[in-house]
């Protein structure tokens, strides 16, 4: 299991339902002024569709291979139907503190937004702090494997 992948080094794979589309949309811009290689998955537009949908076609591409951004509405239900793949430790990020320690401590490799809950700004200084926070192993390593 290769815990320790770099984010900062690896593609950022996203995708939305209907309700993150604006946010996608602008995270991937921010993304890719960072120089960061983005695979968006989808959804290409504000018309109604099904967030399992895009959380499980995120998860068999990230699985150990790369690093992922779920938007939805709340956050939640990505996060609930990410998390049902092996390998996928997706974290709903609500402020910055929650965002670094799923890094940190958690070793997320996904990580979920609420659109409708988490302003503009905040939501890319988490984006921010996702790709840019470490994995400190160590006990936490210990604990990851148990999952």
């Amino acid at each position: 299991m290769p815990i320790y992948r770099n984010i900062k080094t690896q593609p950022i794979v996203l995708a939305s339902d209907h309700a993150g589309f604006k946010l996608k949309e602008l995270i991937k811009k921010y993304l890719i002024k960072k120089r960061k290689k983005v695979l968006d998955l989808g959804t290409k537009n504000i018309n109604s569709v099904d967030y399992p949908d895009f959380a499980h076609l995120l998860a068999k591409r990230v699985k150990n291979k790369h690093f992922g951004i779920l938007i939805c509405g709340s956050g939640t239900g990505m996060s609930m139907a990410a998390n049902r793949h092996k390998n996928v430790r997706a974290a709903l990020c609500y402020n910055l503190k929650s965002t670094k320690l799923s890094r940190m401590h958690n070793n997320a490799n996904v990580m979920t937004i609420g659109a409708r809950l988490t302003k503009k700004n905040v939501a890319l200084k988490c984006v921010n702090i996702f790709i840019n926070t470490r994995f400190e192993g160590g006990r936490h390593l210990k604990r990851i494997k148990k999952i």
